[in-house]
């Protein structure tokens, strides 16, 4: 069996910067055991599947991301780069796509800036941070609240690109992931605020630009600034840029993207 596999830089426009997702396209579903050893193999933050031809009602296709180490609920890059495939590889020439996951519908839209995700918004709570944690990341934390993951506030964005945790320690703690943040202000090229994104027992130490993450730095930055549309930039060694409005309970990213390249995966037996 081959099965179509492209890799796509997501949030970025160039081929050495952004995240890069696989994404495999499939005439079937294959059993998960086999969609996570693809995933596994590729090493990638993210794997993504669906299907060639639309399995969903109003044209929708069912999507589903895989990290090394399990299925994710919500992933923002490689939903960025699986529209991208569609559009640009497999030349589809709608102007929504419609994708069902396991946090509900998505929809992708073309736009002038780039492709703009339609994605639940997860506004954190304040929360008592696991013991530990605040040790393993290091630096002068101001401020800790949680959604999915726990979001640790810093008084600058040079301090948070400065950061250099104790992945081995956050890893052992029992937590989906952390984002450090700070504004953006003082960075060489400004934003409203900016961030990165360790999920080590995920199998994702370091995410070079982590979608899902400003579902909730959104609305926790729309809040602090006063304003519902922002600009992010996301501070791994590769970088990324992600424009973000707050949309009541939705939040929309804006990103583009760059195919690096495209393939097989061969399946023996």
């Amino acid at each position: 069996m081959r099965i179509p596999q492209y890799v796509v830089n997501a949030f970025t426009d160039r081929p050495f910067a952004g995240n890069p997702a696989a994404v495999c396209v499939l005439d079937r579903w294959l059993p998960d055991e086999t969609l996570q050893a693809i995933a596994a193999q590729n090493n990638l933050s993210e794997t993504a599947f669906f299907l060639a031809e639309s399995d969903g009602e109003d044209g929708a296709r069912r999507l589903r991301w895989f990290t090394p180490a399990n299925e994710v609920d919500l992933c923002g890059h490689a939903t960025l780069a699986s529209a991208w495939v569609l559009l640009n590889e497999l030349g589809l020439s709608d102007e929504l796509l419609r994708f069902d996951s396991l946090s509900g519908r998505l929809v992708v839209a073309r736009t002038e800036g780039g492709l703009r995700l339609d994605f639940p918004s997860r506004p954190p709570a304040p929360a008592a941070p696991p013991e530990g944690l605040l040790e393993a990341l290091g630096g002068t934390p101001l401020e800790v609240v949680k959604a999915r993951s726990y979001l640790v506030r810093y008084g600058s964005a040079a301090e948070v690109r400065a950061l250099t945790p104790d992945l081995a320690a956050i890893e052992a703690l029992d937590l989906f992931g952390v984002i450090v943040s700070a504004p953006g202000d003082d960075t060489e090229e400004p934003c409203d605020f900016a961030s990165r994104f360790f999920a080590p027992s995920q199998g994702v130490p370091e995410d070079p630009v982590c979608g899902s993450a400003h579902c909730t730095l959104t609305p926790y930055w729309a809040a602090r600034l006063g304003r519902e549309r922002l600009l992010a930039r996301h501070l791994s060694a590769r970088g990324g840029w992600i424009r973000c409005e707050l949309r009541g309970e939705r939040v929309w990213l804006t990103g583009r993207a760059v195919t690096w390249s495209d393939g097989h995966v061969t399946l023996q037996g």
